[in-house]
């Protein structure tokens, strides 16, 4: 098996920790008022920006150490950036430091939690769209060493944005 040009590796790596970041976006939601929506809508913004230097990457275009999606966007040509507009690159900014630490904030309902995932989810999927396949799947160096490779992440049955996650049932009160 011919080995990966090293952009597309790099970018698998990207995708990787995307897709975790956005499983664990979507898992934390399930907790429903016990969510801890800051978490989630960090992990949110952390999918968005590691899509957005997943195709910076495979494009071979240099970004700085940044967390604004603004100027990864601005990096990209314009066919290869997802639809995310002013307000939703702002909103997702905000939650890559505001958020991640203690301060004087307001708290995020459970509904904008939902509404970052759901950004993030499509934010994913166009993304996807747009790289190539093997920068889809992540090859360790053991899979490389026999000859295969696994995906990075189980694929979703489709790249639709999911619907928000129903609350878990309540237990009967003893």
């Amino acid at each position: 098996m011919p080995e990966q040009p090293e952009s597309l590796r790099v970018a698998a790596g990207w995708v990787r920790k995307a897709d975790n970041d956005l499983k664990n976006a979507s898992h934390t939601l399930k907790l429903a008022e016990d969510c801890p929506t800051d978490t989630v809508v960090f992990h949110a913004q952390q999918c968005v920006e590691k899509y957005l230097k997943a195709l910076l990457v495979v494009d071979g275009i240099d970004f700085p150490r940044t967390h604004s999606l603004s100027v990864l966007v601005e990096l990209l040509e314009e066919s290869k950036r997802p639809a995310l507009t002013t307000e939703e690159q702002e909103r997702l900014n905000d939650y890559a430091a505001t958020t991640r630490y203690p301060g004087d904030y307001e708290d995020i309902s459970l509904e904008e939690a939902r509404r970052a995932t759901a950004i993030a989810a499509r934010v994913r999927g166009e993304a996807r769209e747009k790289l190539p396949r093997q920068a889809l799947k992540f090859e360790s160096p053991e899979a490389s060493d026999r000859g295969t490779s696994r995906p990075a992440v189980t694929p979703p049955a489709s790249d639709e944005t999911p619907p928000p996650p129903e609350p878990p049932a309540k237990p009967p009160s003893p």
